[in-house]
């Protein structure tokens, strides 16, 4: 990733959900609202980000739906109060799009699939996939970034999981949001 690219208001963030906005539960799905837990620092870094890009868009993998986990009404109503949160501490989430269907559905809005992308292109015609950077804690994250031309940020504090990637394709890494965030508003000044 160019260290000296100019970030500004025709820039569109994307971001994964689980793991980046919120503590991603191990081997297991947050299902309500009780569940849902921000990590550290995301409601100060959403606010900042929210200064410096023209659209932030979440796009999340929500198979939980599709194995009878959980209702699409108590993901709109996790949606709605992770947004309500965000909104509060200044920050902003333009759109949500997610895919509830299961990994084997082949689905093209499943990431790594470029679906969720293309139906934000359609709800944002402006947006430049090559002035867009996609932020996510899995390698199904970061190759659909790469699919969709954009620059790719994976976040992880694992270091065996970087470790076990044969091909490290994202751009750069960062331990969190909130270190990703730093990086942006450097960048920024």
């Amino acid at each position: 990733m160019n260290k000296n690219i100019k970030l500004n208001k025709s820039w569109t963030l994307f971001l994964d959900r689980d793991g980046v906005i919120n503590k991603r539960p191990i081997n297991n799905y947050v299902k309500n609202i009780q569940q849902f837990e921000f990590i550290d620092g995301v409601l100060e870094s959403l606010a900042q980000l929210n200064k410096i890009f023209g659209r932030i868009i979440i796009v999340t993998n929500q198979q939980g739906i599709a194995k009878g986990l959980m209702l699409d009404k108590d993901l709109t109503d996790i949606h709605f109060y992770m947004c309500q949160q965000i909104e509060k501490a200044g920050g902003r989430i333009d759109k949500i799009f997610y895919c509830p269907e299961l990994e084997s559905s082949c689905s093209n809005n499943r990431k790594p699939e470029i679906g969720m992308g293309l139906q934000a292109k359609k709800h944002f015609p402006e947006i430049d996939f090559t002035r867009s950077i996609m932020v996510g804690d899995t390698i199904s994250d970061i190759v659909f970034g790469k699919n969709l031309r954009m620059y790719t940020v994976l976040i992880t504090d694992d270091n065996d999981y970087i470790r076990m990637q044969d091909d490290k394709e994202w751009d750069m890494h960062f331990l969190s949001l909130n270190e990703f965030t730093k990086w942006v508003m450097k960048m920024h000044s």
